[in-house]
């Protein structure tokens, strides 16, 4: 016999999308509750003091171009702060390219590649709203004929610059895909960041991710709803007594809690999913800020340090064929670049990963190290204190990062298609009321909390007879 329905909604998983589901579940005047397995809520945007020391450091995310462009995030009064320099990339000793936030700083300093720069993004940043929707969307709704066209070429053209500047640009976004190189999906992800660096911005949480978590708990709280942390749910018929269930989990998170109550087919399809290259993680606290070579990177707000264009995909492509990259793509974010608040007299965060092959067990610190100092010698000397997080220890942090895979499955064409699964709903599983929420469903990994919102519509549409627009169901 079942047991009596109490609740509307549970919510497995605190990340940015299980709490954005929650959000809009809560305001819709439903009871919700989310269960998180940690000791606090957030998934990839939480922050904490280490080192025992009052600075707060980013344990995942650190950056937030998706959290300033999406539709949903941008309906809370989130205090972003904005670096004048988005993104740079050193590339050797005496060449740095730079994506200012400016457009016309940008194109300056590219030369003569300048006006092509200025071609490629004028009609992305013309119609940055409408392309972010379609990127942020759940892939199901046909865009405009023109806006899908101004994706499909910049896409195919990201790969097309000739100077080393310009093309390292454009490779540092592309590794963000964290897969081989060239790709479509590489390119995708480059047209959409690279052109956010010129409209919304890759902007700092003040205060650090934390924040953006915060700002969701309060508003889930403020409707009714409630975050459990230290809940963790080891079979989905813990929650028999609501009426519908979202899963903030990558496929193998579903399938550990579900798995044995799915169908074959839809059991076999997420059995299959392929999880993709990982990030290894290092914070470190500095004295001072980073002494880099080139005076511009002390402005910038993330650094890529990749080297050439073709250093950059041959890394990329080591690892995604599960080798060490001898010299891996490094990503590494200067907080207080944006925040000072992030800093203390003497102390301040650096937060850096790399990329690594899927499951890697090395510690990534001398790595790191070895290739922050060939573009400011002496950065060495300036560190208090580090803490390591190899890919094989990041699913132990997130249940999510599956081998260390920060974006809950591989991106590739055939999973940015059928992510999870290929179905005409990919939010929506066999089992009666019973959702998925997480980055690895459309429209993928960022802190955005779109994926959570289109579940939720369906949710709402679907199990309490909802419709847009409207805030009480259709009687």
């Amino acid at each position: 016999m079942s047991p009596p329905v109490t609740l509307d909604v549970a919510v497995v998983g605190s990340g940015p999308n299980g709490l954005a589901a929650a959000v809009l579940l809560a305001r819709a005047g439903l009871s919700v509750e989310v269960y998180e397995a940690a000791d606090g809520p957030g998934g990839g945007a939480r922050s904490k003091r280490l080192f025992d020391s009052d600075v707060i450091h980013d344990i995942c995310s650190a950056v937030h171009p998706m959290a300033a462009a999406s539709p949903f995030l941008r309906q809370f009064d989130l205090d972003l702060c904005h670096p004048e320099i988005p993104y740079a990339h050193p590339i050797d000793e005496k060449t740095t390219a730079i994506a200012y936030a400016d457009l016309d700083r940008t194109c300056a300093r590219l030369g003569t590649e300048g006006a092509r720069w200025r071609r490629f993004m004028a009609p992305l940043i013309e119609h940055s709203a409408e392309i972010t929707e379609v990127l942020l969307g759940d892939l199901r709704r046909p865009p405009h004929p023109r806006t899908a066209a101004y994706i499909a070429t910049r896409a195919l053209m990201a790969n097309s610059f000739k100077s080393k500047e310009a093309a390292a640009l454009i490779a540092g976004v592309e590794a963000h895909a964290l897969g081989k190189l060239p790709s479509l999906i590489g390119g995708g992800i480059a047209v959409l960041l690279a052109h956010l660096a010129h409209t919304t911005g890759w902007p700092i949480p003040r205060g650090g991710s934390q924040r953006i978590t915060d700002a969701l708990v309060a508003d889930i709280e403020a409707h009714g709803g409630r975050v459990r942390a230290n809940a963790r749910v080891t079979d989905v018929r813990e929650l028999a007594h609501a009426r519908a269930v979202l899963l903030d989990l990558a496929p193998k998170g579903v399938l550990d809690i579900a798995g044995s109550l799915l169908p074959q087919q839809y059991r076999r399809a997420l059995e299959n999913v392929r999880y993709g290259p990982a990030a290894a993680k290092v914070d470190f606290l500095v004295s001072e800020a980073i002494p880099w070579r080139e005076k511009e990177l002390a402005r910038a707000g993330t650094v890529h340090i990749g080297g050439t264009k073709a250093e950059v995909h041959a890394a990329e492509n080591a690892v995604a064929a599960g080798k060490r990259a001898r010299d891996p793509f490094v990503l590494l974010s200067q907080p207080m670049i944006a925040d000072s608040s992030r800093g203390r007299p003497g102390k301040q965060p650096i937060w850096a990963y790399a990329h690594v092959p899927h499951g890697d067990s090395l510690d990534p610190t001398a790595a790191i190290i070895r290739r922050v100092e060939r573009f400011a010698p002496g950065f060495r000397d300036t560190i208090l204190a580090s803490r390591a997080i190899p890919a094989s220890d990041f699913e132990a942090y997130n249940a999510n990062y599956v081998g260390g895979d920060i974006a809950a499955a591989a991106v590739t064409l055939r999973q940015v298609l059928g992510r999870p699964v290929l179905r005409w709903d990919p939010y929506r599983t066999p089992l009666r009321g019973v959702y998925l929420c997480s980055a690895a469903t459309p429209p993928g990994p960022g802190v955005h909390g779109m994926a959570g919102q289109h579940a939720a519509e369906r949710v709402l549409r679907n199990e309490f007879g909802y419709r847009p627009g409207r805030t009480k169901p259709v009687s």
